[in-house]
């Protein structure tokens, strides 16, 4: 059986958009092997990826892999230990954890500050994980009315970043 390309790409994305740096999946006497190289300059748009497939025997096609998605909360959260609303708000959320940087070097300016409107897929900050810089894009596009996190500190997985005001 010949392995589904689309597949491979959700695969490539996964992997690019996590901290993994390797993953080798088998089936049967198939093995697929994907591996993350450290971007070339800092704050790349993307991370380069190596991928090597062993076609030895046909193998059963691989599983479909739903990808996370971004959901976008309007109650409250609770930032900097204390409760901010957030009613028609959206917040940016760190998809790793790793340290939290609003520019590309220490003596560049921010991405973004308070007040700037964003587009989405726009670059807001860097999460630094596992000695790779990671670009962090804009899910959404409007005003930035607040950083939820100093520059340098350690972020967790889904940890509010920014508030957005998707109407400014």
């Amino acid at each position: 059986m010949k392995i589904d390309l689309d597949q491979i790409r959700e695969l490539l994305s996964v992997v690019g958009s996590t901290d993994v740096t390797e993953l080798t999946i088998e089936f049967g006497d198939q093995r697929i092997t994907v591996k993350k190289s450290p971007p070339v300059v800092a704050g790349a748009d993307s991370l380069p990826i190596v991928m090597k497939t062993t076609d030895l025997l046909p193998a059963p096609q691989l599983p479909k892999l739903s990808l996370p998605t971004a959901e976008v909360q309007n109650e409250t959260a609770t930032a900097n230990g204390g409760e901010a609303s957030t009613n028609g708000l959206v917040e940016i959320t760190s998809p790793m954890v790793g340290t939290f940087y609003q520019a590309p070097s220490p003596d560049a300016p921010p991405f973004v500050q308070i007040g700037d409107h964003v587009a989405v897929g726009q670059t807001v900050c860097i999460i630094e994980a596992m000695k790779l810089m990671n670009d962090m894009p804009a899910e959404v596009s409007g005003k930035v009315v607040k950083l939820l996190v100093d520059n340098g500190t350690t972020v967790e997985y889904g940890q509010p970043l920014f508030l957005v005001d998707p109407k400014g």
